[in-house]
Formats: structure tokens, sequence, C-alpha cells
């Protein structure tokens, strides 16, 4: 991803690129352009994906995640920065090129309900992706059950609409209609976060699956911590717009060295119903700061409980603090020995989460 140990393997070529991406919407009030003001949804986001790897953003709601994604596929435009997929930068590129591309660089987005025309048949939805990129009606429409039984949903409803079908079976026909094109890169956003928990598990489920058997890039967006650890090989922790602590999620989950990070692994149920009980839940104080007005200095200082006078005047950078990925905290080391609870990670290596069907 970004700083790494040395192991003495040599790492993958990144399959895309994010750098230093930025993305400003300008608000205008009732008082016209004199009233306009600028929010940074993104400020300065930097991360690597390697081929067939899963890189987690977590963060709460707000913090800019959705729009990360979107301008990675450019469905809206970065301010700055750029985005590289396989050595080649995507900004600037004509919309035809940009088409062709979407073959390999394909969404899954949040709600299955909007997400699908209401007036077409499923499968007309699945084989659309098809049909843009070339192939003939009849060779997509021919492909649509074997991408509902690789979904594992029933071929034989692919003439209903999408309102005859549950909120998890929606999601899994986006899923399908993502994978038809045979994509390289998938960018979930925040797939589970409009479906039932019972839901939640089986499509978790089906993603681990699906990224194993076509070696998918996954970008999996998402504010639930114990979710991105049974999928995330990468994970990247934003607030109020940045990240502000990436690495292995093995060691950002097992050993946070940001406040923040900690805060959120506070929160992230346990399975073991007795370490459940006996952690301590970090509580933060105050609200989100506006993306408006951020604070200065380090964004989170103003709710962090180990901000100190530097916090309130210097942004510390994102870098390696000794703790073997790169961190944006003046104190990561304090961080560090701060004995909170961190995420259990016994259970997550490799392991499917249980269906609760």
């Amino acid at each position: 991803m970004t700083a790494r140990e040395d192991t003495g393997v040599t790492p993958k070529p990144p399959l895309l690129s994010v750098r230093k991406l930025v993305k400003d919407f300008t608000l205008r009030s009732q008082a016209g352009d004199f009233g306009k003001r600028v929010l940074r949804a993104v400020d300065d986001v930097s991360f690597d994906l390697a081929p067939g790897e899963v890189l987690g953003l977590v963060g709460e709601s707000g913090c800019g995640k959705s729009t990360t994604a979107r301008c990675i596929l450019r469905l809206v435009e970065p301010t700055s920065g750029d985005v590289v997929y396989k050595g080649d930068s995507l900004i600037g590129k004509k919309h035809t090129e940009m088409r062709r591309l979407r073959k390999e660089l394909q969404m899954v987005f949040q709600d299955p309900y909007s997400s699908l025309h209401p007036r077409r048949r499923i499968r007309h939805a699945i084989a659309e992706p098809m049909i843009v990129q070339g192939m003939s009606a009849k060779e997509a429409l021919a492909r649509v059950p074997e991408l509902m039984r690789t979904v594992q949903l029933d071929p034989g409803r692919a003439d209903a609409y999408p309102h005859e079908f549950s909120g998890g079976q929606r999601q899994r026909i986006g899923i399908a209609r993502a994978l038809s094109v045979n994509p390289e890169v998938l960018v979930l956003d925040e797939p589970l976060s409009a479906l039932d928990v019972s839901v939640q598990a089986d499509i978790i489920n089906l993603l681990q699956r699906l990224q194993r058997q076509f070696q998918l890039a996954f970008v999996f967006i998402s504010h639930n911590l114990s979710v991105v650890r049974y999928l995330a090989d990468e994970v990247g922790v934003m607030y109020l717009g940045q990240i502000v602590e990436i690495g292995s999620a093995e060691d950002v989950l097992a050993s946070p060295a940001h406040p923040y990070t900690k805060a959120l692994l506070s929160a992230a149920p346990v399975p073991d119903p007795h370490k459940e009980r006996s952690k301590q839940q970090i509580v933060l104080g105050g609200e989100v700061p506006s993306a408006l007005d951020p604070p200065t200095g380090c964004r989170f200082h103003p709710r962090c409980w180990m901000a100190q006078d530097i916090c309130r005047v210097e942004a510390p950078a994102l870098i390696e603090r000794g703790n073997g990925h790169p961190v944006a905290c003046h104190f990561a080391a304090e961080v560090i020995a701060d004995k909170q609870p961190h995420l259990d990670l016994t259970a997550s290596a490799g392991s499917p989460v249980p269906s609760q069907d």
C-alpha cells in the first residue's frame, strides 16, 4: 500500500493508484455568488490498490468515502489530484475513453432500491453493461442466466421486475450487473448499509467468494470495521475528508496508532460475549466538525482525549512513525502504548461470516 516494512518480498505493482485526490463542492447561499462557500469533501487522499487486493475505506458517515469512490471512477470530477489505472491516468480522459475503461472498473452502489430501473426487467438490467460495451443484445441476454447463478439467484426470475425482489436479492442483481463485463476492480460503496443484518452476512460471504474466484481487486467502503475485517487486506481510516491511518488490516486493526481508529474499534462488536462485556468503549465527545469550517491543526483534536497544544496548530503529516504503517498523529507511539481495546482478529483471517437466515 504505502510505507511498509522490508519483508524481502517484492510487492506487486499497483493496479490502481490514487494520488493527492481533492474534491471541492461550491455551495451558494440565497444571497447569490457573494454567499458562496467551498466544501472540501476529499482532501489530499492517496492510496494504492494491488491486483487481487481488498482495500477497506472506513469512517463515519460524511467523511468523504463515497465521494472518493465516485472520483475514482470519475462519476464526479476531482478538483485536483490523479487516479492512475495500470499506469495510465484517468484524469482528463474523454467520455468515450472512460466508457471503455469502465469495463474494467465497475461500481456496486449503496442503495439497491434506487440503482435499478423500476420498469426494466432484471435480464435487461444485467445485460445493459455488456451491450454498452459492444456485445450484441442476443449474446448479452444469453449470459444473464449464468450471471444470476453466479450470485445465487434463480435464473427463472430473469423476467421479473426489481420490486419483486428483496433488498438482498436486488444487491445481488447489482453485483451480477457489475460482474457482467469481467472487471478487474470493483468499487463497493456501502453495499450492506441498506440491508437487514441477517442479509448482510450472506452478501459478505458472496463477495468474499467472488473476490477469490475471479481474483478481483476491491475498494470496499464501509463505516463498519467488523465487516471490513472479513474482507480487507488493507485498511484506510478516513476522518473529515482525510486518511488518518492506512496499512495492512492486521496492523491497523490489531495495533491502531490513531485515536480515531481506536475509537472506531472500541465501538465494533466482538464475537466473544465475555470480551464484549469486559471491553471499554471509547465515547467521543462533541460532533464531527463541518467540512465547511474544519478545525485548525489536526482535524480530530476537538474530539481527541489525547490532544495537546501542538495538535491545535500543526496538522500532522500522514507518515510512518515507528508503528509499521502511516498515521497522521503527533502522538502515535503514545496511542499504541495506551491500553485501549482493539478489534479481536481471531475470527477474521479468511473466516466466512456465519449466515443468520
